[in-house]
């Protein structure tokens, strides 16, 4: 049988073409070329020393100049690469000669239309500032770590969200990747010289980048790249990949790691569960293909001995595979037996772990799972066991401890069993609990109350999605919080009739 093909899904199909773009994003070369800035005004400005900063000479036309403008030309015609040019004078269509790109501010737009059409004519791609209608290109929101460069555009929508973004961005690329870049432009053609195409290759890249997000290159920082990169193209000609277990989180795509993210966009191939999202998938490498293998209850399912055999054949395929599991993959996610199948085959594993579906819980419901007041232990417990029953050694003793607090993970089908085991070991119905079907995705459903109605409230919420119960004190202010909105809502029904 051959296990590549266990479960068709059209989430594992070849990724789809690219959606339609507003604007087409392109990084312009402008050194040494001719750039015309009409306007002296502090806006024009601005865009003069965009392109002064591009290497381009700038030439301005303007009788008169700003404060700002002013300054920038001082300083400029003082530094070794003097870059801009002041023409005394307005623009004319003998300015357009040879010009790459032209900028102008203009107050009107007959002005504007004029500038426009003279470009246009000359065959220059021209913008007109804050007049879309004169506009052939726009200027986005720049992160700037040149040689790396980010730029954010919302077509002229929305310029405050541009810069939100921006703002954004800017805390995820420290200052440093400026000179991690500058090292990567050094040793590419060495790197390139000592490493062979593909996934070799790929793999190095991928170990520069993990080191480009901490501090910056020290001395011998390029030495010890290059052995890397030696390293690396011995290891790839034993043709072995390697597989990579990566926590999914509970579905919201904003609660994955940054590593995981790396690993996503390195894979070869993604084996991934029923259970994790679109919107995680969507930050996959779209070159990645993508298998389903999901576990579900009740329904048709890969067999674990089947994914094990598929991860192994394809890292043997030299392969880089990430196995992306729902949740944390240490957690309730038979990753133990994969670790264990792939290390006695020799392949080499790594782990990112995920947040926990318990945790997302705990944030959604702003409960401390270990609230120094009610709770001393956390146990975290499977909810059915391989043949879809309650464990038959669990220690309901400890659960029903007034101090412990149990969060039970696949546990829908399972809830009435639940209730009478903690109400046989001891603990009082009247005990805060809660159930929580889908955490952070768009159809979550949550329901506080008591152990008393456990049994009904999985019942009326279903087990269609995952459902994590739990169980103890700290769920108690939860209880009261639900039952204050409750009585509100009454109250205000009350009133209407």
């Amino acid at each position: 049988m051959d296990v590549l093909q266990l479960l068709p899904s059209d989430r594992d199909a070849t990724p789809a073409r690219v959606a339609p773009l507003a604007k087409l994003p392109v990084f312009w070369a402008l050194e040494g070329k001719r750039a015309i800035v009409a306007g002296g005004s502090a806006a024009a400005a601005w865009k003069g020393e965009l392109l002064a900063a591009c290497g381009a000479e700038v030439h301005v036309y303007a009788e008169k100049l700003s404060e700002t403008f002013s300054n920038l030309i001082h300083r400029g015609s003082e530094s070794e690469n003097g870059r801009f040019i002041h023409h005394r004078q307005e623009w004319h269509a003998a300015a357009f000669d040879d010009a790459a790109i032209a900028i102008a501010d203009c107050e009107e737009d007959g002005a504007a239309a004029n500038f426009f059409d003279a470009a246009g004519k000359a065959g220059v791609p021209v913008n007109v500032i804050d007049k879309p209608n004169y506009c052939q290109f726009q200027f986005g929101s720049i992160v700037n770590r040149s040689p790396v460069v980010v730029a954010i555009s919302t077509d002229g929508a929305a310029p405050i969200l541009a810069q939100a973004i921006r703002r954004r961005i800017e805390t995820l690329m420290p200052l440093s990747l400026k000179s991690w870049a500058a090292l990567a432009h050094a040793i590419r053609d060495k790197v390139n010289a000592r490493v062979s195409p593909g996934a070799p290759r790929r793999a190095f890249w991928e170990s520069f980048v993990d080191r480009a997000f901490g501090p910056a290159p020290e001395v011998g920082t390029e030495s010890d790249l290059l052995c890397l990169a030696g390293r690396l193209d011995i290891a790839a000609h034993s043709s072995i990949g390697r597989v990579t277990l990566v926590g999914a989180g509970p579905g919201d795509a904003e609660l994955l790691t940054l590593k995981a993210v790396r690993a996503l966009q390195a894979a070869d191939v993604i084996l991934f569960d029923d259970l994790v999202s679109d919107e995680v998938l969507e930050l996959a490498r779209r070159e990645a293909k993508r298998l389903l293998v999901g576990k579900r209850g009740g329904r048709t399912s890969c067999k674990q001995e089947d994914i094990n055999a598929m991860m192994i054949s394809l890292a043997k395929a030299g392969k880089r595979v990430v196995r992306l599991k729902s949740g944390d993959p240490m957690i309730f996610g038979r990753a133990g037996e994969e670790i264990a199948s792939l290390e006695k085959e020799g392949i080499a594993v790594d782990i990112v772990p995920g947040i926990t579906s318990a945790s997302a819980m705990a944030a959604k419901l702003g409960i401390s799972l270990t609230h120094r007041d009610h709770a001393q232990s956390v146990c975290f417990v499977t909810g059915h066991s391989r043949s879809g029953h309650l464990p038959a050694n669990l220690d309901w003793q400890h659960m029903a401890e007034p101090r412990t607090t149990t969060i039970f993970y696949m546990g829908g089908r399972t809830s009435g069993e639940i209730r009478e085991r903690l109400l046989t070991a001891g603990m009082n119905g009247r005990t805060p609990a809660v159930v929580v079907s889908a955490v952070t995705r768009s159809n979550e459903m949550s329901w506080v109350g008591t152990l008393d109605g456990l049994a009904a409230a999985v019942e009326f919420i279903g087990v269609d999605s995952p459902v994590l119960i739990g169980v103890g004190h700290v769920f108690s202010e939860a209880k009261q919080s639900a039952e204050t909105q409750s009585e509100v809502v009454s109250r205000i029904a009350r009133k209407t009739v």
